[in-house]
């Protein structure tokens, strides 16, 4: 199988938790932003990453979006399963999953690339890499306002799974399940804004003890020192 995505998306991050959890060996094949549309777009007729090649017989040629890669994993190799048994449990998972991927993604996406182009500066100050979160601040139209709302969309949110998590190792039942991978990497990038990181130790212990289960490596901001 091969991974197309950017290698910072935080969406691309939830596939390969994905893939690792489920211990499938893959290949990545990192695009070049921009560029990357007139690979995709013949596939998927998206514009999206990450996208998925199974590259197996009778297998679709490219799968968009990381809830259907995720879907597809589940079917391609059951064991060990990130879906729930109890119906009622799996639907809640689902729920969660596509909160986190249609609201808390994005305005994880917005305070990110808010405090890139700020305070973080410094994280990478290259021509190539400023240039890029202008684009992306540019293309999702990250004026203040949006920022604020993602910011309090952010706070919501991570008081809803402080409720489950700080309580129990997973969000939904007894194991691991769709919205444990998205919550782990949705929010990932956030651990490199020290506000968060600071105030928020469960939430970037939890989101370490997932990438270790899933063989990922930790995401910026977790990999070489402690949780303060």
């Amino acid at each position: 199988m091969r991974l197309l995505q950017f290698s910072t998306s935080h969406y691309c991050r939830k596939a390969r938790l994905a893939l690792g959890y489920k211990q499938i060996p893959y290949d990545v094949e990192n695009l070049t932003p921009g560029a990357h549309v007139l690979k995709l777009k013949p596939l998927t007729g998206l514009k999206t990453v990450p996208v998925l090649l199974p590259e197996l017989p009778g297998e679709p040629i490219a799968i968009a979006d990381s809830t259907r890669i995720l879907q597809f994993l589940e079917r391609y190799q059951p064991e060990p399963p990130l879906f729930l048994i109890d119906r009622a449990k799996q639907t809640e998972a689902e729920l969660l999953e596509d909160w986190l991927d249609e609201s808390i993604g994005t305005a994880t996406r917005f305070v990110y690339y808010d405090f890139r182009r700020d305070e973080g500066k410094h994280i990478d100050p290259s021509f190539a890499s400023q240039l890029v979160i202008q684009v992306v601040r540019w293309q999702y139209d990250m004026n203040p306002a949006a920022v604020d709302l993602a910011r309090q969309r952010l706070t919501i949110a991570i008081a809803a799974l402080a409720d489950r998590w700080q309580s129990n190792p997973y969000l939904v039942g007894d194991r691991l399940s769709v919205a444990d991978i998205a919550a782990a990497a949705l929010l990932s990038p956030l651990a490199l804004i020290p506000q968060y990181r600071q105030n928020n130790g469960w939430l970037f212990e939890r989101i370490c003890e997932i990438h270790h289960l899933c063989r990922e490596p930790l995401p910026p901001g977790l990999q070489s020192s402690s949780i303060e």
